[in-house]
């Protein structure tokens, strides 16, 4: 749609998407005219702009007064006008740094890696951390008290991962010790899915010495990974609220916060980064699962040594996020990631 643009539709219209991005300001004729610096009347402008709305790219927020860009004008915008920019060497370095893995799990170097481009951004971050389906090195029962118990699960690569799950009141120590001995004996080298398959077949066959309360335990800490989607992180959601100026934004970023708390976000995040490479960008309506919420995401997935989709990270913020300097930032944050995961 952008080819069937004059050049003077074009520059009009760049000059209010522009001002929207600065200031979420409608811009008017006569604004438009000072800031083109072209020999157009206030009335050709006007005109331009009719046919823009007409079109569906603009639409007057108030009688007289100035245009706004709708949303399939914001898509327009990004997808066809914008000049994308790189990120600083700064950047680079902060988040190669939050990326840094010596040392630390998974979880928390893309914990930091979101709040980082939460605070660039100005936006809300979120990542989608990948389910464990590497070789297991390890597993450990940690006893938390009466009733609750702590697993820890060690991939062959040094990730751990850690649940806390409900075990019977009156087990003894012994049980978790045995518990974690008979599953260490089963688990080196195969993934959760395969040490699963292995130990449920031991379990319902009853080829095991273990007594009931063990057995018990074991199934909990294997049930304790079943289904899982990974973990969806979400940091600065109250960066959110900066623009909030009516009870209706209010309302639509309520719903933003409750479908980042559904379970199904998840999976949803991860079909919509693995149809296509590189950074995806949805505003408004363009994006299910944010459809009601007013926003905008930039999102782009991050992949294993074998080029293959496990998690995905971005931002969410106002339409008027300012795309030119956050898709370059989170396009290189997913790269740094996938470099991590080797």
């Amino acid at each position: 749609m952008i080819n069937e643009l004059n050049q003077r539709s074009r520059e009009i219209f760049r000059v209010i998407v522009d001002a929207y991005l600065e200031a979420g300001e409608p811009l008017g004729s006569r604004t438009i005219s000072r800031r083109l610096g072209m020999n157009l009347s206030a009335a050709t402008i006007r005109n331009v702009m009719a046919d823009l709305e007409e079109q569906g790219l603009l639409y007057a927020p108030h009688t007289s007064a100035g245009r706004l860009p709708t949303e399939a004008g914001m898509r327009l915008f990004v997808h066809g006008l914008l000049e994308i920019g790189a990120i600083t060497e700064k950047e680079r370095e902060s988040i190669e740094g939050k990326c840094a893995a010596a040392g630390r799990h998974l979880n928390e170097v893309l914990d930091d890696a979101t709040s980082l481009l939460s605070g660039l951004s100005n936006c809300a971050g979120l990542v989608l951390a990948p389910k464990t389906d590497r070789p297991l090195k390890q597993i450990e029962f940690v006893n938390l008290g009466p009733g609750r118990a702590l697993v820890v699960l060690v991939t062959d690569d040094g990730v751990v991962e850690n649940r806390v799950i409900d075990v019977p009141l009156r087990m003894p120590p012994s049980s978790l010790i045995t518990a974690a001995n008979y599953l260490n004996a089963r688990l080196i080298g195969r993934t959760l899915e395969e040490t699963r398959t292995t130990v449920m077949a031991e379990l319902d066959q009853q080829k095991t010495q273990l007594d009931t309360l063990t057995a018990r335990v074991v199934e909990l800490g294997l049930a304790s990974w079943a289904g899982a989607t990974g973990n969806l992180i979400v940091r600065g959601q109250s960066k959110l609220l900066d623009d909030v100026t009516a009870i209706d934004d209010l309302e639509r970023i309520r719903a933003l916060f409750e479908a980042l708390e559904a379970k199904e976000a998840m999976i949803r995040l991860l079909d919509a980064t693995g149809v296509a490479d590189g950074v995806q960008i949805f505003i408004g309506r363009e994006n299910s699962l944010f459809n009601h919420a007013g926003c905008s995401m930039i999102i782009a997935p991050y992949t294993n040594s074998r080029e293959q989709v496990i998690g995905a990270i971005g931002v969410i913020g106002p339409t008027r996020i300012n795309y030119a300097r956050i898709i370059p930032m989170v396009d290189y944050t997913a790269k740094v990631i996938g470099r991590l995961l080797g």
